[in-house]
Formats: structure tokens, sequence, C-alpha cells
């Protein structure tokens, strides 16, 4: 990592998925954290469209794109004008009936240095994600969780539904990654609780921030915002739920959990911190998990439940 890293991470509300549209929208706000001395941008997840998987619709799938589509060629030109590092989360194309939910990461005039593929894929109601998406297969040793390097250091970029699971954030600290990054698409129905819909978003932040403080490294998620309807009907058939009131509150938290900064819950929103690489050798120095941790005694991490 660089002694100092300026990041920001972009959080937005989406409406239609007219993608060039959505794209320059994008673009303003990735230029205004340019002009603040930003270096790394995180966009949320599934930033060009809406976010589509509240009902299951084969018409959906024509969403996505190959890897090297519209929206990568936009945003890897968007990323040399500015020589800044872009993660960009898309519906990816990979074959017919193949698709995945991706993150690539473009690093200025590099380009293309990237990718991660999500690995962790939910089917809840209003998030029927396993519908659309396959998850990542990548070879070992790393099996996708392997950090991508980049001028500003190297990222464990992973998505949404594997911010739950202390695994995967482990793996690629393990890795090498100097900060893990989440693009993210989550939110109420609104029949929740007033005290429901606290109890999760406190679950949300606390979960990220542990995994900060378990790994020593900062934590950036960019998370969408809005109201967002289910896309087939005004009510979704399935579930009777009219849409997503996605929360927002993107954040960027420190190598202890410290929050650096978070947004509300409205709509578009920057916001950056420092990143600063002798805060985190100070914090691993200080706290070594990584010295204490007891490799003999975990050969059973791997199995789905011990009967």
């Amino acid at each position: 990592m660089k002694k100092f890293i300026h990041a920001a991470v972009i959080q937005q509300s989406v409406a239609g998925n007219n993608k060039p549209y959505n794209n320059d929208q994008t673009a303003h706000l990735i230029r205004d954290a340019v002009k603040q001395g930003c270096e790394l941008i995180v966009l949320q997840e599934l930033h060009a469209t809406q976010y589509f998987c509240q009902t299951e619709d084969v018409d959906q799938f024509d969403l996505a794109e190959p890897l090297n589509g519209e929206t990568f060629i936009f945003f890897e030109a968007l990323a040399k004008e500015l020589d800044c590092v872009l993660v960009v989360s898309g519906f990816e194309v990979r074959a017919p009936g193949l698709y995945h939910n991706t993150a690539q990461v473009i690093d200025g005039v590099n380009g293309f240095v990237g990718k991660y593929r999500k690995m962790h894929i939910p089917d809840d109601p209003g998030f029927y994600e396993k519908f659309y998406f396959t998850p990542g297969d990548a070879n070992p040793p790393y099996y996708g969780f392997e950090p991508i390097q980049t001028k500003v250091g190297k990222l464990g970029v992973l998505i949404c539904w594997d911010q739950w699971f202390p695994e995967a954030a482990r793996l690629m600290a393990l890795a090498g990654a100097e900060c893990l990054v989440y693009p993210t698409a989550i939110g109420w129905d609104k029949n929740d609780s007033e005290q429901e819909q606290e109890h999760q978003l406190d679950a949300w932040i606390t979960i990220q921030r542990a995994h900060a403080i378990a790994n020593g490294i900062p934590v950036l998620v960019a998370n969408r915002a809005g109201f967002e309807p289910s896309p087939a009907t005004v009510k979704c058939p399935q579930t009777g739920i009219e849409g997503i009131q996605f929360w927002g509150n993107s954040f960027i938290a420190g190598p202890q959990g410290e929050i650096l900064a978070q947004a509300d819950q409205q709509g578009d929103r920057i916001i950056t911190a420092i990143l600063s690489e002798k805060s985190t050798k100070d914090i691993r120095r200080m706290w070594p998990y990584f010295r204490d941790r007891r490799i003999d005694a975990y050969n059973y991490i791997n199995t789905r439940w011990l009967d």
C-alpha cells in the first residue's frame, strides 16, 4: 500500500435501466471525487442498472454484458483520463446461460488489472440472486479470494452477501489484501418494523467493522440508496413486497473498525477518507492476531457442520 491513499466510496440512487444515463451520472460523481484528491474510488453493486433481482424474470438477463462490454469500456476510458483506480460492478454474461455478479478493477493508465466474481449468492425474498448468478469458480490456491494489485495497493474485493462471511475476509487478508472493498446493494422491506430495520442496519455495519478489526485493515463499503420498486409489477407476486428501500449508510472504516466516514440513508453521496499504511502496520503490531491464530486446531473449518 502507498503510505497514504485518498479513497472515496460513491453511494447512489438509481432510477431505471438506462445504462448510458446512469453511467454519466456516476461519472460526474467520480470526477467530483478526483477533484477532492481521491485516487481509489469504489462504486456500488450493479451500479449501471436498478437492482433487478427482486423477481425471477428471464428478460432481465438482457441487462448482462461481457467483461469488455459497454459499461467497462466507458469506465476504462474514464479511469485512464483521470488516472484513478476504479472498482466497478456489473452483471456479466460469460456464456449463454452462465452469468456472474462481477466486480472489475481498472487501474488508471494500466486499464483492467483484475476481477472478482461474487462467491456467496443469496436467495431470499426480494433478493433472488441464485436465479441470475453463478458463484465464482477461480482456480487454487485462492478459489476466487485473491487480492488485486493496483498502483495504490492490493485490494481484497468482495461483493455484498460476501460481507456476512468472516471466512472470505480472512482469506483475502491471508493472501495479502491491504484493504477490503465491498460493492453492495442491501435494504429493507418497507413492511419491517422500525426496530427490525435498526437491527438489520446495525448488524450490517457491525459485521464489516469486525472484518476490519479481525484482519487489521481498512474496509470500504459502497451501498445503494433510495426506493426501487419491484421491476416486474407494482407489487412483487412472489413475496408481496412492493420494492426495496436501500438503506445507504456507505462507510469507510479504519483497521480498528473505527468509522472514518459514513453517508446517511439518502441519495447520491461521496464519502472520502485517508487510509494510512503506517496505521495498519501499527495496529497489526499491537494486536497480532495472525501470530496467535491456532492453525493447528482449525482442521474442520471447511466442513458444513460438525454433526
